[in-house]
């Protein structure tokens, strides 16, 4: 008797058809000579069973023909990887990615900012004496509040040299004079600043030779921003190369000053952010960046 004719599915040139069981040892058979042929043919079609599916068979069982079950080929120097089943290359992971890094740009001045009587002028002092003590050329100046019976009435502009000048008095009313500059209470007497301060930033012996100085400016603020002189004589010091500058600057508050923004904003200069936690520590870390720009 012939068997069923229903005996179930069979892959066979990569498509399911039902056959008999004889039907099925003549089509393996033909099936074998078809890939005999094209082996000696030299031809190695992956449908028809190449050589390389020959080794596979000897690995283990492998598909012979692309059918619904059969994995798509692999591509020398990939792997599977990534995410869910996108593949990576093999070299991947190998080697880190170049990244591009900037050089930070060597400091040419210092500053101090920080909150009103955080303690900025006391350690420009204490800067000073030690540059001073080192032999480091050093000129400029410093603010200094002034009170009277207790109660602060303004600020005097005090050198290095021990000379005295007014920056600003408490007002006695409203401002009546055409060119009264003022800053809360306090009215700036702005020829006295300029004639004692502009001097000290215009020296002609803080370029006279090859040796950098040190100049303190302290501070540059709303009351010496009203001189534009005092503006051009700092922004020519900080675009120069023979004086580094160790002054203070306000922190951030309410509208912008233009020269104080310019001078946190520039990458050659170091801020320093003084706070009470810092103000007795840090010392040393001024003393060597000072030290630092002038190398």
């Amino acid at each position: 008797m012939h068997a069923s004719s229903e005996a179930g599915p069979t892959v066979f040139g990569g498509t399911y058809s039902r056959v008999s069981d004889r039907g099925v040892v003549a089509a393996q058979a033909c099936e074998k000579e078809r890939a005999a042929v094209h082996r000696k043919a030299g031809n190695g079609a992956a449908g028809l069973g190449s050589s390389r599916d020959e080794e596979r068979g000897e690995r283990g069982w492998q598909p012979k023909h692309r059918g619904l079950f059969s994995p798509l080929p692999r591509a020398r120097g990939w792997r599977e990887g990534g995410r869910g089943s996108a593949r990576a290359p093999a070299t991947a992971g190998r080697f880190p990615a170049a990244t591009r890094t900037e050089a930070p740009a060597m400091a040419k001045h210092v500053f101090l900012t920080g909150p009103p009587g955080i303690g900025k002028t006391t350690l420009i002092q204490k800067v000073t004496e030690v540059l001073k003590s080192s032999g480091i050329p050093i000129d400029g100046f410093y603010t200094e509040e002034v009170r009277e019976g207790g109660r602060r009435i303004g600020f005097d502009v005090v050198t290095l040299s021990g000379r005295r000048g007014i920056l600003s008095r408490v007002g006695s009313g409203p401002s009546t004079a055409r060119r009264e500059y003022r800053v809360g209470q306090y009215v700036v007497d702005l020829m006295s600043f300029e004639q004692l301060a502009l001097p000290l930033l215009r020296n002609p012996d803080l370029a006279s030779s090859t040796a950098k100085k040190v100049c303190i400016i302290d501070e540059i603020g709303k009351m010496e921003l009203f001189s534009q002189s005092f503006i051009q004589a700092v922004r020519q010091i900080l675009t120069g190369s023979g004086t580094v500058i160790l002054g203070t600057i306000p922190v951030p508050k309410g509208k912008p000053l233009g020269l104080v923004e310019e001078i946190r904003s520039r990458k050659e200069v170091k801020v320093f952010n003084i706070t009470k936690e810092n103000r007795d520590s840090i010392l040393q870390d001024i003393v060597a960046a000072v030290q630092s720009c002038l190398k």
